[in-house]
């Protein structure tokens, strides 16, 4: 369906480039998104490669399984499937903080570890799982407790306060995650029960 939504909205704007006269403008608009997604690709590689890299030498230094022991309370409530499992709440822990500190760059990589960590233990690869969900959900809508890549923006444009909106970032995000997990747990409630598999939540 996406691919159709796509093609419907690539179609339209060609009809829409030739109907004003503003073709030149639409082939330029064109190459300027596709060398600003190489440079973005480019740029984001560094940070994956340096944050996957930090990762792996969390989990072997113990950090992860020290952070999912600190937050396991809090990961077996909003995760029961994965109660037990050290390994995933590690990776948990490391993308919420990450995301808590405003590191979106730094998030993404050790988000997509913990989902593909879940993905391993869930006996349907194809289908996402409960927890799956809900860290995605977690990490659309998450708590910014201190926001360093708005603020470095803020600094560049000029700001002489680039932390001056951090109450309206918390209250903003708090309201945005508590009503995104609410949401979730109450659909969670609604979904048929999952078909029986070889994984039972624990390690």
């Amino acid at each position: 369906m996406i691919n159709y939504i796509w093609f419907g909205m690539i179609c339209a704007g060609v009809v829409c480039a030739c109907v004003t006269g503003r073709l030149g403008e639409l082939s330029a608009a064109v190459m300027g998104g596709a060398q600003g997604a190489v440079e973005l690709s480019l740029s984001l590689l560094g940070s994956m490669c340096a944050w996957l890299g930090f990762l792996r030498i969390a989990e072997e230094g113990g950090l992860t399984a020290l952070l999912a022991r600190g937050f396991s309370p809090f990961i077996d409530r909003l995760f029961p499937e994965y109660r037990g499992d050290r390994e995933i709440q590690g990776k948990i822990c490391m993308n919420l903080s990450a995301n808590f500190l405003g590191l979106g760059n730094a998030a993404t990589p050790l988000g997509i570890a913990a989902m593909r960590a879940m993905q391993e233990r869930s006996p349907h690869k194809d289908t996402p799982t409960k927890g799956m969900v809900l860290f995605v959900v977690f990490n659309t809508a998450s708590i910014q407790l201190l926001p360093v890549n708005m603020a470095a923006m803020r600094e560049a444009c000029g700001s002489a306060q680039p932390f001056g909106i951090l109450p309206e970032i918390w209250l903003t995000s708090l309201g945005a995650l508590v009503v995104a997990v609410l949401f979730c747990k109450m659909m969670e409630r609604r979904a048929p029960p999952p078909r029986p598999g070889p994984y039972n939540g624990t390690a």
